[in-house]
């Protein structure tokens, strides 16, 4: 059968339900399917995935109905083409497509990223922004700049993850990037928040009937999508250029600045190796400094102690 894009999306999306960060890539897949819909499996090539990439660089989305297009970064679209790859690949093994269309889909090549990208608030930036934040929005980022968590990892957050006594987040390996189970020490401001939320107030009791520490009075589930009242955020606050992921740069950085370790940080950041972190190696001169100052002193202390040793044996010769 000649099936269409719009019937792989549907076996495709039934078939993720049992991967872990399903609703990520549902969120792909059905942008995927917004642009290919009912284009016929056969007619995918090489030309047609680089067509979609070229459109998602010059205008990928609408951040607000206010705002103009704007065009996705090469790493969003890199996983879009990566996604759609494997869609591909699941159609070959399901006898929805012939493996030469594969071949085709495959041959286009991924966008070169730069991941140098390093956007962080100063402690003057930090405090504006809890201060233009709504309500619903506050504590969230309060979460994001004093754990580090992701954003998805945030908004999943159950009150079972949560260990007031102890002082710890407890993130479960299917509710991280890359499947590990992280431990999150709750700081004085963090444990005041939680406090409040897990107590209630007279304004927001806590339901009880709702497992989700982050959810909305009217939809009575968790958050999904936080971007408006976040991008708002930082109009009022005036700050610029500025994502919620960039609340986890400002967390490591604020870290490293403040002398930590780095490899401290890349535990509590949950990174698998030291080479994600070292992104904010550049922030702490001050050890550097230390370094070659402690260098300094052992090669200074060396020699000294090498000419008195020369002097004793002038003297007694």
């Amino acid at each position: 059968a000649n099936h269409s894009f719009n019937d792989l999306v549907t076996d495709y999306l039934k078939w993720a339900e049992r991967q872990r960060a399903y609703s990520q890539k549902e969120l792909v897949v059905n942008q995927l399917k917004e642009r290919f819909d009912k284009v016929p499996l056969r007619r995918f090539d090489t030309r047609l995935v680089e067509t979609y990439q070229s459109e998602r660089l010059q205008g990928g989305k609408k951040v607000l109905k206010t705002e103009e297009i704007v065009a996705n970064k090469p790493a969003t679209i890199n996983r879009h083409i990566a996604t759609l790859k494997h869609m591909f690949t699941k159609a070959v093994e399901w006898d929805m497509v012939e493996e030469e269309t594969l071949k085709r889909v495959r041959r286009a090549k991924m966008l070169e990223e730069n991941n140098r990208r390093l956007r962080y608030l100063s402690r003057e930036e930090c405090h504006a922004l809890i201060a233009a934040c709504d309500d619903h929005l506050r504590p969230i980022v309060i979460m994001a700049m004093n754990a580090g968590m992701r954003k998805g990892e945030i908004l999943s957050l159950k009150w079972d993850n949560v260990d007031l006594q102890n002082g710890f987040i407890l993130l479960d390996s299917g509710m991280t990037k890359n499947g590990d189970r992280r431990e999150i020490p709750i700081n004085a401001t963090l444990r005041a928040v939680l406090e409040e939320l897990h107590k209630g107030t007279t304004k927001r009791p806590r339901r009880i009937d709702i497992p989700f520490v982050f959810y909305g009075d009217k939809t009575e589930t968790r958050f999904v999508r936080i971007q408006r009242s976040f991008i708002s955020a930082c109009k009022r606050a005036n700050i610029r250029d500025f994502r919620f992921h960039d609340l986890r740069h400002t967390f490591a950085s604020q870290l490293v600045m403040a002398g930590i370790d780095l490899t401290t940080v890349k535990e509590l950041l949950g990174h698998k190796t030291l080479t994600m972190t070292l992104r904010y190696a550049h922030l702490a001169p001050a050890h550097k400094v230390k370094a070659v100052d402690i260098l300094d002193q052992a090669l200074t202390t060396s020699r000294t102690a090498q000419l008195l040793h020369k002097n004793e044996r002038a003297v007694n010769d």
